[in-house]
């Protein structure tokens, strides 16, 4: 009967520790989910920043970010965010790439919610006609 108790009490122990252990968790808060880019100029600057916190208890560790199509180029941050600590994911549209646009950046990690998609959104003007007309003369 003794051992009975010190077995349930040794198993009450260790189930305790693995939910505690699993309540702490990385998590992730965005400033923002989408960017819009609005109208912008063909070839200017495409880099815009998705800033974020690590709300969690643990280190942030992305396992993996990509995007919907090679015109988008996002870049992950390489060390772990520490909990409370800020961070940023850069994300580069093709501006050569003329017209609207809407694009996905799927963001992996080790966060209380695993997957988040990140939205980007734009058109890109046509190149100016004087330009153009220069080149020719």
């Amino acid at each position: 009967m003794k051992n009975k108790s010190t077995l349930i009490t040794i198993l009450i122990c260790f189930f305790s520790v693995i939910i505690l252990a699993q309540e702490k968790q990385a998590e992730i808060e965005f400033e923002t989910n989408s960017i819009d880019y609005g109208q912008i100029d063909f070839e200017s600057d495409g880099t815009r920043v998705f800033k974020f916190k690590n709300i969690g208890d643990v280190p942030l560790v992305f396992t993996r970010i990509s995007s919907s199509c090679g015109c988008t180029i996002p870049k992950k941050p390489e060390k772990p965010i520490e909990p409370g600590a800020e961070g940023q994911i850069e994300v580069n549209y093709d501006t050569k790439r003329v017209g609207i646009f809407r694009k996905a950046v799927t963001v992996n990690s080790n966060a209380k919610t695993p997957t988040v998609i990140l939205r980007i959104m734009g058109e890109v003007l046509e190149e100016e006609e004087e330009e153009e007309e220069e080149e020719v003369n």
